[in-house]
C-alpha cells in the first residue's frame, strides 16, 4: 500500500468514527447528574461517557508507555553488559 493510500485509509476510517460518534451524542442527550471530586452538576450523558472513555484510554497509553521504557531501559542495559554464556 502507497503511502497515499494509507492516509486515505486513516482519512476515512477517521470520518466512519466521527460520524459515529455524532450519532452517539444525538442519541444520548440526557442530562445526568455527575460527581466528581467534589464537583457537581448537570452533564448530557453522551459527554460524561465520551470523557470517561478518553480518560481511561489516557490512563492505557500511560501505563503502555511507562512499560515501553522500563523494556528499553533494559535492553540497553543487556547492550551494555552482556552476560557472558
Amino acid at each position: 500500500m502507497t503511502r497515499a493510500g494509507a492516509t486515505w485509509t486513516a482519512v476515512v476510517a477517521g470520518l466512519v468514527v466521527f460520524i459515529l460518534l455524532v450519532v452517539f451524542f444525538i442519541q444520548n442527550q440526557d442530562m445526568v447528574q455527575v460527581h466528581f471530586l467534589g464537583l457537581v452538576g448537570p452533564v448530557p450523558l453522551g459527554l460524561a461517557l465520551f470523557i470517561a472513555a478518553v480518560a481511561g484510554g489516557v490512563l492505557v497509553a500511560i501505563a503502555g508507555a511507562v512499560r515501553i521504557f522500563q523494556l528499553r531501559s533494559a535492553a540497553r542495559r543487556a547492550r551494555r553488559n552482556p552476560s557472558p554464556r
